[in-house]
This record gives structure tokens, C-alpha cells and sequence, in this order.
């Protein structure tokens, strides 16, 4: 496959590109979809991976039945495929979670030491470090600042991890993962890398890197069938305990006492996700085939979307660092005069438009930046110029004139009043939505 630069065409089909919602004034329009960070939608090559496969689907490892084989061997194929997507070293092993924050939380069940961390993080990236001692530092005005204050704590004091994002999930802007690895080796750290953000729209190369763990997930990976990925050194693995006690996980068991296996393994006991597995591979796959052409639209959109924001009067665009060379695409923002949530209620009932507000999992960020919530516009291989300027246009008829529905937030939650779209109605039956909810 070969991506040809035309932000006016989509660069692959995703499940819902045709997807038409009603608006609270009446009448239907496309939907414009703005929060692939959050969840992607499923790319039609992994749709139909599904479905090839769920004739097949049976439990793996230990059935001699045909279907069981075939569901063993396309468990077994999809995680060699996600360790060539990744380009793994020979001690690194490919260990199948629910998602991103799954797989952090195995990794700290593994660490033997302190772990330092950035103040910008996802939670996922934040919270589970604390059962071991989490050291905070807080990032700079700028990157590089941002980079000696992080050294000077691996210096300060010895660290068994560094953990990073590789990519804001607030800001879109991605961390130096190269630099950061050899500054952690530097002080006899290993890294992980929260590329919940990050594998989307850049390539991981494990190897080339030195990046010792990586993390993701497949839902944020165009693959929203419940897998992610936890892939890294394994003797840290061998050494901890499972994550999960139970069948799968064992070489052998008595009455007395158990003999666990090895990563990965060791820490998949249960029935695993098999088609989540397949999915998820069949999506490293697809995203395997992109060329840099596919970056390059991306980054034709993201500088797209960021400067007519930027053009809008009273619309601030959010970054961490005056100095950071890149960014994948996803942009946040606020409006003068108006709550995020109320402005992405008013982008959905009126417009169609699809995006996420509120504090991303990210609340010791947003403190930094001084509020209380912000609107996240993020883009994905589904994502058109003509989808750009319909949110940018939607955002300047805001600005000049209001929003023409009136609007209430109960609970924290913004809604329209009165709320008129199918589905959405206080009160009304199931059968009243698109799909039964």
C-alpha cells in the first residue's frame, strides 16, 4: 500500500466513515470524527480479520480440534507480527493486556526499584508506579530543560525505570524516546514507553532505539477488540510474579505449590483475547504498509487544523514546551468565553462534530496550564481537510454569533435543551436509538 498526499481523501477506510447522526435542529449530516485519541475506529482490513476469524474462534494452546489449532496458531502468528511491528530485540517478549493502562500495571508489578516519572502523564503512566516509589519531576518551560531536570534526578539518586509518554495524550507532542533511553542506560535505568498516542502515527523501533518496554493499545490502534501490548526485556518478567494467578500462567501444579511459566505466558492466564490479538495484528499490519507519505499528510492536517485554530480570535492552543520539534496529530484548546463542555456539546448537536473535552486523564497537566478543562481535536487515517474546515468553520460560528440551541450542564455534563435526537431523548425507549443501547 502506498499513501499518496491528498488531505482531501482519507488515507484508509475505518468502520463509521459513512456514518450519518442526526443534529438537534433537525435533519442528518456525516459525522466528522475528532477523537480518534481517545478510541479509533476499527480500520476495515481489521474488521474483516474479525470476521474471517470468529468462524474459527475456540480456545488455544491446548485443544486438538481444527479450530482450536487454527485460533492457537493466529494467537501465536499475531504476536510475532506485533514483535516485527515493533522491531523487538531477541530478549524482549510480546505479552498480550487489555490496554495501555493493563500493561503499565503488570510492568510495575515487575520493577525492583523506584520509578521516575514526568507530572505531564496519562494516569495510566502516573498512578501505578506508586507501589514501588514514584519520584515526580516536573517538566520545564521547555523540552530541553524538561531534559536536564530528568537527568539531574537520575543522577541524584539511583532509579530502576524512567517512564515517559511518547506522546502527549493532551498535546499531541512527542518526546525525544532516542535521547531519553541513553540518558536513562546513562544512569543504569531502563525506560518504558507509553505509546498509547504514539504507535497510531509513528513507528517504534525497538531495537534501533534501546527502548527496553513499550505499551499500547488497540483501541486507540484502529483494532477495538479489548487487546493491548505490553512488549519488552523479559527477565524482569521471569522474575515477577504472574499478574494473574490461574490456568495458562503454569508449567505445573500440585496441592502444595506451582511452577510458573515463563513470560509471556506467565503473565496471561485465562482464556486470552484471541481476537483481539488478531486484530490488533492485523492493524501493526496495515500501519506496517504506510510510507512516510502517510506521516506527511498527517502532518499537513495536524498544521492544518493547529494554525486555523491559532487564526481564530480567543482560541488558545495548549502546548507543554515552546521548544518541541514535533507533534502527532492531535491538537487541545479552549475558547474565551466559553466552557469546553459546552462548546463540544454545541460542535456535536449542531454540527456533527465529534471531540473530547475535560481533562484527558491528565489533571496534573491541565493544572499546569491553569484550567479547569480544554477541547481535544485529534485526527486519525480517517480524517479529511474537508473535516478540518468543517470543525475550524463550526468553531468561527461560535465565536461570532454563539450557538444557536440552547444549552444546560447537570452533573458536569453539558446537554441541549430541549435534547431532540434520536437515542438521546430523556425518557425515551431503547428502540428509539440507532442501535439498541
Amino acid at each position: 500500500m502506498t499513501a499518496v498526499l491528498d488531505p482531501t481523501c482519507a488515507l484508509a477506510r475505518v468502520s463509521g466513515d459513512d456514518l450519518r447522526v442526526p443534529l438537534v435542529q433537525g435533519g442528518t449530516r456525516d459525522y466528522a470524527n475528532f477523537d480518534y485519541a481517545a478510541s479509533a475506529p476499527a480500520l476495515a482490513q481489521v474488521a474483516d480479520r474479525v470476521a474471517g476469524l470468529l468462524p474459527y474462534y475456540a480456545s488455544v494452546h491446548r485443544g486438538a480440534g481444527y479450530a482450536s489449532r487454527i485460533s492457537t496458531r493466529c494467537y501465536e502468528v499475531a504476536r510475532e507480527t506485533v514483535r516485527g511491528f515493533l522491531h523487538c530485540a531477541a530478549d524482549q517478549e510480546v505479552v498480550f493486556t487489555r490496554n495501555t493502562t493493563d500493561a503499565l500495571n503488570l510492568l510495575a508489578g515487575c520493577v525492583p526499584g523506584e520509578t521516575v516519572v514526568l507530572d505531564i502523564e496519562h494516569h495510566a503512566n502516573f498512578l501505578p508506579w506508586s507501589r514501588r516509589g514514584r519520584r515526580v519531576v516536573s517538566a520545564a518551560d521547555t523540552l530541553a530543560a524538561t531534559i536536564d531536570r530528568v537527568a539531574a534526578e537520575l543522577r541524584a539518586k539511583p532509579a530502576a525505570l524512567l517512564a515517559v509518554t511518547g506522546a502527549s495524550n493532551v498535546t499531541g507532542e512527542v518526546l525525544p524516546l532516542a535521547e531519553l533511553t541513553a540518558l536513562a542506560h546513562r544512569h543504569g535505568a531502563r525506560i518504558v514507553v507509553d505509546a498509547a498516542q504514539l504507535a497510531p502515527h509513528r513507528r517504534i523501533d525497538l531495537c534501533a532505539t534501546g527502548i527496553d518496554y513499550v505499551v499500547f493499545s488497540g483501541h486507540k490502534l484502529y483494532a477495538p477488540f479489548g487487546a493491548g501490548v505490553l512488549a519488552g526485556r523479559r527477565d524482569w518478567l521471569d522474575a515477577a510474579p504472574p499478574y494473574l494467578a490461574g490456568g495458562g500462567a503454569v508449567a505445573e501444579v500440585t496441592a502444595e505449590t506451582a511452577v510458573w511459566a515463563a513470560a509471556p505466558h506467565r503473565h496471561e492466564a485465562g482464556s486470552p483475547n484471541v481476537l483481539g490479538a488478531a486484530a490488533l495484528a492485523a492493524a501493526c499490519d496495515v500501519l506496517a504498509e504506510f510510507g512516510t507519505s502517510a506521516d506527511a499528510q498527517e502532518r499537513a492536517l495536524t498544521d492544518r487544523l493547529r494554525s486555523g485554530l491559532e487564526g481564530i480570535a480567543g482560541v488558545r492552543c495548549l502546548r507543554i514546551w515552546a521548544d518541541s520539534p514535533d507533534c502527532v496529530g492531535i491538537v487541545a484548546f479552549t475558547v474565551d468565553g466559553f466552557e469546553a463542555g459546552r462548546v463540544a456539546a454545541y460542535l456535536s448537536a449542531e454540527h456533527a462534530i465529534g471531540v473530547r473535552d475535560g481533562r484527558f486523564c491528565a489533571h496534573p497537566l491541565l493544572a499546569r496550564f491553569g484550567i479547569d478543562a480544554a477541547l481535544r481535536a485529534s485526527i486519525g487515517l480517517g480524517t479529511t481537510a474537508a473535516d478540518i474546515d468543517r470543525l475550524l468553520d463550526a468553531v468561527r460560528s461560535l465565536v461570532a454569533g454563539g450557538p444557536q440551541w440552547s444549552y444546560a450542564c447537570s452533573d458536569g455534563r453539558w446537554d441541549p435543551v430541549p435534547e431532540t435526537r434520536p437515542g438521546l431523548v430523556a425518557g425515551a425507549a431503547p428502540g428509539a436509538a440507532p442501535c439498541t443501547i
